[in-house]
């Protein structure tokens, strides 16, 4: 087997990033580390949410990844270690720290001119997107969602606002294992 990656993009700080004294706010990490992750996802050829779904959960003919599933966030830390500044470019590094059955936890890096800034973590967990109200019984197993106890993060068919989309179908969210083409992709990273 080849030998690993980093997986790394850049970023400029900018002005709604930072404080009134110019340096970046810690908040202002957690979009970066989101936006390097669907970075790393698109390389691979993924998206972190399909196009088009139908009620059954396919994907629609144009969906470049044919596997009808998204990512969201349960969990984002960061630890910071050095400040950075307005106008800095910033090196983000991407590693998968560890590749769940159903989960993903990404490592970042911050870097400027080599000195590391900060360090994050995020865990995202895979999930099949769906449209319409569940066939009765679907989604009824032990561990089915990503809030526990067979709960999935959308109950009732409402998105995680608790809303329904614009066209009246109902959407929700149920995890699943992370298939096999995507987990193939992600260990050249890890």
């Amino acid at each position: 087997m080849g030998r690993n990656v980093t997986f790394s993009t850049t970023r400029r700080v900018e002005f709604r990033d930072t404080d009134a004294a110019g340096i970046v706010h810690f908040s202002a990490f957690f979009p970066m580390m989101e936006a390097a992750e669907h970075e790393l996802l698109r390389a691979l050829g993924l998206s972190v949410m399909p196009k088009s779904v139908s009620r059954s959960g396919a994907n629609s003919p144009g969906d470049a990844s044919g596997l009808n599933v998204t990512w969201p966030r349960v969990s984002a830390s960061c630890q910071y270690l050095a400040a950075a500044h307005f106008e800095d470019l910033l090196k983000i590094e991407v590693v998968v720290k560890k590749i769940g059955r159903t989960s993903v936890q990404y490592g970042f890096t911050f870097l400027r001119d080599g000195q590391t800034l900060a360090e994050g973590l995020v865990t995202s967990v895979c999930c099949r997107l769906y449209r319409g109200r569940p066939a009765q019984g679907a989604g009824q197993g032990a561990g089915q969602g990503i809030g526990g106890a067979g709960q999935d993060g959308c109950e009732g068919g409402v998105d995680a606002s608790g809303n329904v989309d614009g066209s009246g179908n109902e959407v929700r969210l149920e995890k699943t294992p992370i298939p096999d083409e995507i987990r193939q992709l992600l260990t050249q990273y890890q």
